[in-house]
């Protein structure tokens, strides 16, 4: 018999006939049914106006929506204070931004830091696991180093360690590669996809077709309504791209 706990255990987001609308009857969002399970890899992808900016924040939990359901690690948004609403974001959910979003003043573990700000550890725990994450990124050698001192792939790096430091539930990655080289921009996917090994749940909101195909799940988002929910089969997993001879040299070496 499945259990509430069950349930609760593996799905991370679950969103049932949600739509949005802003004055003067624009709908961005027509009635979305959305289910996250705990260790997926997934694209939501759609063209521009499609309305995955706005489901990017309904699951972000930066939006309300104006009718339908939305439950984040089995908490119903709908039930929540905005208080209580800003603490289920901070424990449950990692933000990668194209533009990074970093301190230009701090040094990169210090940014990571920033992500366990609310957490209640001391400073010199955050800064302890800040020091893990940008190791687990590839980046221990850099933790000293400011953003402008580090390359838009390094930059965009630390955003992910940041964000994954306090180990959430889902991690949304907002156009991560949009600001970046092709080079960085797969080695920015290579890592998505080893976290992803080691068990994150991630979900990635872009417009790029290519980077939507090369993983598991793509979710396309067309005119507010979810227009095709596709798995890959196991052995196309296996297949895709973003792997090369020589990647971890040139991940690396190029970004």
């Amino acid at each position: 018999m499945t259990t509430v706990a069950n349930i609760v255990a593996k799905t991370v987001v679950e969103l049932n006939q949600v739509t949005k609308e802003y004055p003067g009857g624009v709908a961005a969002l027509r009635g979305v049914d959305l289910r996250i399970e705990r260790g997926e890899l997934l694209a939501i992808v759609g063209p521009s106006g499609s309305g995955k900016s706005t489901l990017l924040h309904i699951v972000g939990t930066l939006d309300r929506p104006t009718a339908g359901t939305v439950a984040i690690a089995g908490h119903d948004v709908a039930a929540l204070s905005d208080r209580r609403l800003s603490a289920l974001r901070a424990r449950h959910i990692g933000f990668v931004f194209q533009s990074f979003h970093l301190v230009s003043g701090v040094t990169a573990q210090d940014n990571v830091a920033e992500g366990l700000l609310y957490s209640g550890l001391s400073r010199a725990e955050r800064r302890k696991r800040a020091a893990t994450a940008l190791e687990r990124v590839g980046l221990g050698d850099r933790m000293h180093h400011r953003p402008h001192e580090l390359s838009g792939g390094q930059r965009q790096r630390v955003a992910i360690a940041r964000a994954v430091v306090g180990e959430p539930d889902l991690l949304l990655a907002d156009e991560p590669t949009g600001a970046l080289d092709s080079a960085s921009g797969e080695a920015v996917m290579r890592l998505l996809h080893d976290l992803n090994a080691d068990g994150a749940t991630i979900a990635v909101i872009t417009h790029d077709g290519e980077i939507a195909g090369a993983l598991p799940r793509q979710v396309r988002i067309r005119d507010g309504e979810v227009v095709e929910d596709t798995r890959a089969k196991p052995e196309d997993a296996d297949t895709q791209p973003l792997e090369s001879a020589g990647g971890e040299e040139q991940c690396h070496a190029t970004d």
